[in-house]
């Protein structure tokens, strides 16, 4: 453990004994303070010092072919002072170099642990790849601020994604930081996602005509895709969602008694799928000619398909619909259920909704179809009064046979 005096000249010339890995050349002039000369000739700044516990630690400064011999004294002092006050430098840096980055953060922890009890966990790493990732992923979670996050969601608005995408980013966000906080994550100890509001929620009601599903029908059975256009006029017919639907296998299908099993719904339960006579119709023409075990594999995989964008896609602009998306077939097939006076509570059991305020959306139809019925009423009412009023002015009718 020799002790020098350090100076420009001795760290150039300063070599490691034969016989040494390295040694180690102790400062006079401020204590604690050393340059590390290793075999090999590189050579390294420390300080060592004294924790808050009594221990003795030592800290790296840096090395000496790029800091000047000032430079890493100033900073032993400084790495002394932060000591004294009960800062202790070395576990400040072994904290720093714990905080993950957001994508480490997402791949280690997060999904990971939404992949064991979320049935959507895809629909987060969709949303995290594309949009959050490439914007936010390689920095540091105690560097991320709302400025780039709120600047993404901006971006994607003007992008024309939809309210409910755009939402989705931040919300996902706030999930991943709100966890990280109750995991005790290092870095994490605010969230930065706090003050960014979501925009309103558009609450898009859109309804088939019967017009509209003359035109949609006429669409889908002109389209190339017979695969395709099998699955969506299926969902026009039984209001099913999509994955229901391109999900479905031949085996929990019961044509005999018109239903179809659906082993995980939405909801995380089982539910059945009632299928009317078209329906049933449908799937028996399919059903000859299918070698495989799902009901609408695709041609390429043989597997379902992730999407039905294209073919649907073709199918609206064709029929003059493109702004109807696919999952207003189910929206059209409720109403046109209530517009027939189907009570709420069985279109609610139709649909699978597991919530009656799901299926309140179409308490407006109801009272449409409830003020149809009345105005009819009126207007035979109105009738009779006419026919009433027409035969009092004529008079009494003489009676035949009368003397």
């Amino acid at each position: 453990m020799p002790r020098v005096q350090l100076s420009p000249a001795f760290v150039k010339s300063a070599i490691c004994p034969d016989g040494l890995k390295k040694i180690d050349f102790y400062d006079c002039e401020q204590r604690g303070f050393l340059l590390e000369v290793r075999r090999s000739g590189g050579k390294t700044f420390y300080q060592r010092y004294t924790d808050d516990r009594g221990r003795e630690r030592q800290f790296k400064i840096g090395p000496a072919d790029v800091l000047t011999l000032s430079v890493a004294r100033r900073r032993g002092r400084t790495v002394q002072a932060e000591a004294l006050v009960g800062d202790d430098p070395q576990s400040r840096r072994i904290e720093l170099r714990s905080i993950p980055t957001l994508a480490e953060l997402v791949r280690d922890r997060y999904l990971p642990h939404v992949k064991s009890y979320k049935r959507s966990w895809r629909t987060d790493e969709t949303m995290l790849r594309i949009h959050i990732l490439p914007v936010v992923g390689s920095q540091y979670v105690d560097q991320i601020r709302a400025e780039p996050i709120a600047a993404m969601v901006e971006k994607m608005r003007e992008k024309k994604y939809a309210t409910g995408t755009t939402n989705r980013a931040v919300i996902v966000l706030r999930h991943i930081f709100n966890l990280a906080r109750k995991w005790r994550v290092p870095g994490v100890t605010e969230n930065p996602t706090t003050g960014i509001n979501l925009a309103p929620d558009v609450n898009r009601e859109r309804f088939l005509s019967l017009e509209e599903a003359q035109r949609l029908i006429v669409s889908i059975e002109q389209d190339e895709n017979n695969v395709a256009a099998n699955a969506i006029m299926l969902l026009l017919l039984t209001g099913a969602r999509r994955n229901e639907i391109t999900y479905a296998k031949w085996e929990h299908l019961d044509l005999g008694k018109r239903t179809l099993l659906v082993p995980l719904s939405k909801s995380g339960k089982p539910r059945s799928i009632a299928l009317n006579g078209a329906a049933v119709e449908l799937l028996r023409a399919i059903q000859t000619n299918s070698h495989n075990c799902y009901v609408f594999p695709s041609p390429t995989t043989g597997r379902p398909s992730p999407s039905l964008y294209f073919p649907w896609q073709r199918i609206r602009v064709r029929a003059g619909l493109p702004d109807l998306r696919l999952h207003d077939l189910r929206h059209s097939f409720a109403s046109f259920l209530v517009n027939r006076g189907v009570s709420l509570y069985v279109v609610q059991g139709l649909l699978g909704h597991g919530n009656t305020r799901y299926t309140q959306r179409y308490a407006h139809l109801t009272a449409d179809t409830l003020r149809d019925a009345a105005e009819a009423a009126g207007s035979a009412i109105a009738d009779a009064r006419v026919f009433m009023s027409n035969n009092i002015e004529a008079g009494p009718t003489p009676m035949v046979g009368t003397i």
